[in-house]
C-alpha cells in the first residue's frame, strides 16, 4: 500500500484475506446480534424462497397461456359466426 495523499482509498484487493476475514465476523456478529438467531437467513430459506417464486412464475404461465388459449377460441368462433352468416342466401 503507498500512502500518496491523505484521501488515498484502500482497494479489496490490497487488505489482506485476515483483514477481510475478520471484518465479515464482525458484520456476521453484529448482524446476529441485531436481527437474532430465529430471523437469520439461511441457505435453506433461501432455496425455499426460490422454489415458491418458481412455483408461482409457472403458475401465472399457466394462467397466460389458458387466457391466450380461450381467446383464440372465442376469435375462432367468432369468425365461424360471421363466416356462416356472410355464406346464408339473401332472401
Amino acid at each position: 500500500m503507498s500512502a500518496n495523499g491523505p484521501n488515498q482509498t484502500i482497494g479489496f484487493t490490497t487488505i489482506s484475506r485476515t483483514v477481510a476475514s475478520l471484518a465479515v465476523g464482525v458484520v456476521h456478529t453484529l448482524e446476529r446480534a441485531v436481527i437474532g438467531d430465529a430471523r437469520m437467513r439461511t441457505a435453506r430459506g433461501n432455496a425455499w424462497e426460490a422454489v415458491c417464486a418458481d412455483r408461482a412464475r409457472a403458475a401465472q404461465r399457466r394462467d397466460l397461456d389458458r387466457l391466450v388459449a380461450d381467446l383464440a377460441a372465442a376469435r375462432a368462433v367468432a369468425t365461424e359466426r360471421r363466416g356462416a352468416r356472410d355464406a346464408q342466401p339473401v332472401s
